[in-house]
């Protein structure tokens, strides 16, 4: 076993009382990290908590966290600095997807600076090569893609969506080269399309569980992993929709996996 397998992280996990984030949450305490669980409402958060102490046996602890509420993540992070004195990883899973731009960025991208911003001096408590951000994002936030004639409008009809994790992507950058020599690694990953509330249960999505298992390697990587910032990572693992698998292809080819990759170093990055 490796050092960075024996060691017990410290995670913070937004938007996780249902979908990705909460199987996320069941994976990492599956492994004995201490997990966050950052829900909007408290009693969605209790809920989700009480739901895997019961249904299997595991503990992770909730805390409010508000993205549109700047109360609520500095309290968030009072508590966990108070608990543990610090924080390993950040995965900025919260999100919003209606038709209204400024609350959709409110949410999806404002919300997430912040939220990010508030706990970095955290991240930098972290044991060296361990600490990170981890950005849920989506292939919709590249300008290629919406401006490619090869995929379905209906794909793309979600512009303030679209337009809130292309910003995403965009500051993820910025934020990994702020931060390179500091050790702290800072990614976007998106998992491809997961069957979740916020797009209405797709019909031909992956299970959340399958949606989180993509996101966990990320979550778990260590100091021999120093290479793995600044980068986007985009699975398409199945659909139904041809076109959109083969614009993702032409389009995106750098950054797709047709796999489900468990093991990073596998992957194809966009440089």
């Amino acid at each position: 076993m490796s050092a960075t397998d024996s060691y017990k992280k410290v995670v913070l996990v937004t938007g996780a009382n249902g979908g990705i984030g909460f199987e996320l949450v069941r994976l990492l305490a599956e492994k004995g990290h201490k997990v966050y669980l950052g829900s909007r409402t408290p009693k969605a958060g209790k809920e989700a908590e009480e739901r895997l102490q019961n249904e299997f046996g595991l503990k992770a602890t909730f805390v409010q966290l508000d993205l549109t509420d700047s109360a609520t993540i500095k309290a968030a992070r009072d508590l966990i600095e108070k608990a543990e004195g610090r924080l390993d990883v950040l995965v900025n899973n919260a999100g919003h997807d209606p038709k209204e731009y400024v609350q959709v960025f409110n949410t999806n991208f404002f919300g997430l600076v912040e939220c990010t911003n508030t706990f970095i001096p955290l991240i930098r408590k972290a044991k060296p090569g361990y600490g990170a951000v981890v950005n849920v994002t989506s292939g919709l936030g590249s300008n290629s893609l919406q401006a490619s004639p090869d995929v379905p409008r209906e794909f793309l009809d979600a512009n303030p969506y679209s337009a809130s994790k292309a910003a995403v992507n965009s500051y993820t950058i910025g934020l990994a080269q702020e931060f390179k020599d500091e050790k702290i690694r800072v990614n976007c990953v998106c998992p491809g399309l997961v069957s979740t509330k916020i797009n209405g249960y797709a019909e031909g999505g992956k299970t959340p569980r399958a949606g989180a298992q993509l996101l966990e390697p990320w979550v778990l990587l260590g100091p021999e992993d120093d290479d793995k910032t600044c980068k986007f990572f985009v699975y398409v693992t199945s659909s139904k929709n041809a076109n959109l698998i083969s614009a993702f292809r032409q389009i995106l080819q750098q950054w797709v996996s047709d796999e489900l990759v468990m093991d990073i170093r596998r992957c194809r990055s966009a440089g």
